[in-house]
């Protein structure tokens, strides 16, 4: 269990890290360009320790795969971005993949 409190830190890391690249104007502006840089390295860190005990195809569909979904939330609640039916049917085929993988998948170490 706290491997995966890791991996969710990891991906909170990633979201954090994104949205603030988003913001660094191409890292022009120091502050989310610092934000940027500190959050992509805290979550490779992360997602590193991860791979002790949980395999890399596991761990990186479930980091890419709930940090895409977290990123689309962001954008839309706090960035103004619009998300219309498609976008929110295939954010659902995403976490409903994580979740096969995650429940149904002998691959994954518990």
């Amino acid at each position: 269990m706290a491997t995966y409190l890791l991996l969710l830190g990891a991906i909170v890391a990633e979201v954090v890290a994104t949205s603030a690249l988003s913001r660094s104007d191409g890292f022009t502006k120091a502050g989310p360009s610092a934000v940027a840089v500190v959050g992509y390295a805290l979550a490779l860190w992360l997602l590193s320790i991860c791979l002790r005990t949980i395999p890399t195809g596991i761990a990186y569909a479930i980091w890419s795969g709930v940090g895409i979904v977290l990123i689309a939330l962001v954008a839309w609640l706090w960035q103004g971005q619009k998300l219309d039916g498609p976008a929110i049917a295939g954010l659902g085929l995403i976490i409903t993949g994580v979740l096969v993988v995650q429940i149904f998948s002998k691959s994954v170490t518990h």
